[in-house]
């Protein structure tokens, strides 16, 4: 396969990927990218100046932070001088490679580190004699992408290469950007549900009327193993954002919880996300101040039903927040 037609498929994913009107990152997601590495090889390949790996992949998000990517890149620019006639040689050559990749923080736009480990082939020509030399390879890498907008990121990275076949060690750096669409993350296009009145306040209508305490309170509910939110829960978060409007004192604290399925650090990090999840619809969309929503987790040590049937799980896959107020 040529590099210029790999580049070309994937920019026309990119081009095709901007048209999509529910784009968003996490679990489900694609991400296609398109990239350039400097190459630096083993001393024992002979090679004069070592070039550039220029190519493209794709990867499909297993969860919200582990991907799984193919990508192929093509060599350019790596020579060598012939040691029998000095003669100047161009080397050429390509780079297969499958890597899986843990993805550190929220998806969401923002920075997010990551890992990588995988396995690659290589086929490259020699410096000695003719034909191509083909290795297989044991990758490692770490690198920082940018998120600039739910879709759009840059890259940069850093790849160690241990030759399996020859027992050797090479690595690249280089830079990339790409498009991540497809995801069920966040809730995207979400539908505008019918605006319903703010809870109208207790007023004694006595001549000197005491103070009342008013109160709103929320529960949504979740899928299993998901954060995303309900477009049916929409309407109850918005009267939650509408009664902290009408009282601009108040603040109040988003709780999250699971059920007892999975481990206790796994369930931790995903009663996080719940929270912060509703957090940025009550934010965001409905325009509470940052400063007066703060969320928590709690994973699964906070059930309010019994685990043991599905119903009761049904009813721990929540989250929770109270707003009181007191009016004359």
């Amino acid at each position: 396969m040529k590099l210029k037609n790999t580049l070309g498929a994937v920019i026309g994913s990119m081009v095709a990927a901007t048209s999509l009107s529910a784009l968003a990152q996490g679990q489900g997601a694609v991400e296609v990218e398109a990239f350039g590495k400097h190459y630096f090889s083993d001393s024992s390949r002979g090679f004069e100046d070592e070039g550039e790996l220029y190519g493209a992949g794709a990867s499909y998000f297993l969860t919200d932070d582990v991907s799984l990517g193919l990508s192929y890149g093509e060599y350019h620019d790596v020579t060598s001088d012939d040691p029998v006639d000095g003669s100047h040689k161009n080397i050429k050559g390509s780079l297969t490679s499958l890597d899986a990749a843990y993805h550190f923080g929220a998806p969401g736009v923002g920075l997010r580190p990551y890992v990588s480990a995988g396995v690659a082939h290589q086929s490259i020509g020699q410096a000695a004699r003719s034909g191509r030399d083909h290795s297989t390879f044991a990758n490692i890498g770490a690198g920082l992408k940018y998120y600039f907008t739910e879709n759009l990121f840059a890259k940069a990275s850093v790849d160690g290469m241990h030759n399996i076949d020859q027992g050797d060690s090479e690595w690249m750096a280089g830079v990339g950007v790409g498009l991540n669409f497809g995801g069920g993350s966040r809730p995207v296009a979400a539908v505008e549900p019918t605006p319903e009145p703010a809870p109208a306040p207790i007023v004694d209508t006595e001549p000197e009327p005491a103070p009342e305490l008013v109160r709103v309170e929320l529960d949504v509910k979740f899928d299993f193993d998901k954060s995303r939110v309900r477009e049916e829960s929409y309407g109850d978060i918005k009267n939650l954002a509408d009664f902290m409007q009408q009282y601009p004192q108040t603040s109040t604290t988003v709780e999250g919880h699971t059920d007892s399925v999975g481990t206790d650090q796994y369930n931790q990090r995903l009663s996080e996300r719940r929270a912060e999840a509703v957090r940025e619809v009550l934010v965001n969309q409905y325009g509470v101040e940052g400063g007066r929503v703060n969320s928590v987790g709690y994973g699964e040590s906070r059930p309010v039903a019994d685990n043991a049937t599905e119903e009761g799980r049904q009813i721990n896959r929540r989250v929770e927040a109270e707003v009181e107020a007191q009016v004359q």
